[in-house]
């Protein structure tokens, strides 16, 4: 009797931290990240009814060519007369770390180099050599397979860390409330690239590889102190697992935030790199402490586990 007053004063105290009552509305917040889920789920359904895929690609997965004009380039120049002829055409500036100094314009389009490169030249007026500028060319059929290659790369890693949840936790519930984690986690930042129509290279599907890994610590660590763990209450325990899960979503933000904000000098693909990171941490965040910690919680209260 005792020791029930005491784990009831310690839930008190919890629920002063929390500056709510938590054991009151847990299934209330369940309901945001599942609303969002669903919307970027219909929304990627929509996405690729009409475009045929999940993503935007870019030259390294669609094909084509991209074309690197080292020197300080005027892009409107380019950018109107080209768009003319080649649609899909994209610009990339890269700057000089230290002092923003324009050093290099990249071209990418899905035509191929004899198409692209004399147009380009007969706009600046002079010819693109190795000299002032580099050229690399994908072919339709070498992009597509490298797509495919990394497509499966990523679906393997996620059915082998389901795997390896189901075999750590043994128990259904707080295994699937891990991995609908962590599919939240992939698929909210996909939907949040296609509506800005940003194109995903193949260094953004690494960044997708690597969010796997970053998604599943907070969602083992709250799984753990939540299930394994018996020292005080069972919110006292979500609620320590918050604090240090928190504070490495917040340190992981703070890497890869100035390094896709300030560093401008960096290649596209490093600084897409940086902002799937960054997205996907955002959501890991809604969907550790809101889906998963309220499955974790009505488990935990289905079984007795306090």
């Amino acid at each position: 009797m005792e020791e029930t007053k005491e784990n009831q004063q310690k839930t008190g105290e919890h629920k002063k931290k929390f500056g709510f009552n938590y054991d009151k509305y847990y299934k209330i917040l369940l309901l945001i990240p599942i609303i969002i889920l669903i919307v970027a789920i219909v929304y990627l359904g929509i996405f690729y009814s009409k475009n045929g895929d999940f993503i935007y690609k870019d030259v390294s997965l669609s094909g084509g060519t991209s074309i690197t004009i080292n020197g300080e380039i005027d892009q409107g120049q380019l950018e109107g007369p080209l768009k003319e002829k080649f649609p899909d055409i994209s610009f990339t500036k890269l700057e000089d770390v230290t002092s923003r100094k324009e050093i290099a314009l990249i071209v990418e389009s899905s035509a191929s180099p004899e198409e692209l490169k004399p147009e380009i030249e007969g706009i600046l007026g002079y010819g693109l050599n190795e000299e002032n500028s580099s050229t690399e060319f994908t072919g339709a059929a070498l992009g597509q397979n490298f797509y495919r290659q990394l497509v499966t790369a990523l679906i393997i890693s996620f059915i082998l860390m389901s795997i390896v949840i189901f075999i750590l936790f043994r128990t259904f519930i707080p295994s699937v409330a891990v991995i609908f984690a962590v599919f939240a986690d992939i698929v909210i930042p996909l939907a949040i690239l296609n509506m800005f129509e940003i194109k995903i290279s193949a260094a953004g599907i690494a960044a997708f590889l690597m969010m796997i890994g970053y998604s599943v610590d907070t969602d083992i660590l709250l799984t753990s102190r939540a299930i394994k763990s018996k020292e005080g209450p069972l919110n006292t325990r979500i609620f320590g697992a918050f604090k240090t899960g928190i504070f490495m979503n917040l340190t992981a933000l703070a890497a890869v935030l100035p390094a896709f904000f300030i560093v401008t000098g960096l290649p596209d693909s490093f600084r897409q790199i940086f902002l799937i990171l960054a997205i996907g941490l955002c959501a890991d965040m809604i969907n550790t402490w809101l889906t998963n910690a309220s499955i974790i919680k009505w488990y935990c209260e289905k079984k007795g586990i306090n």
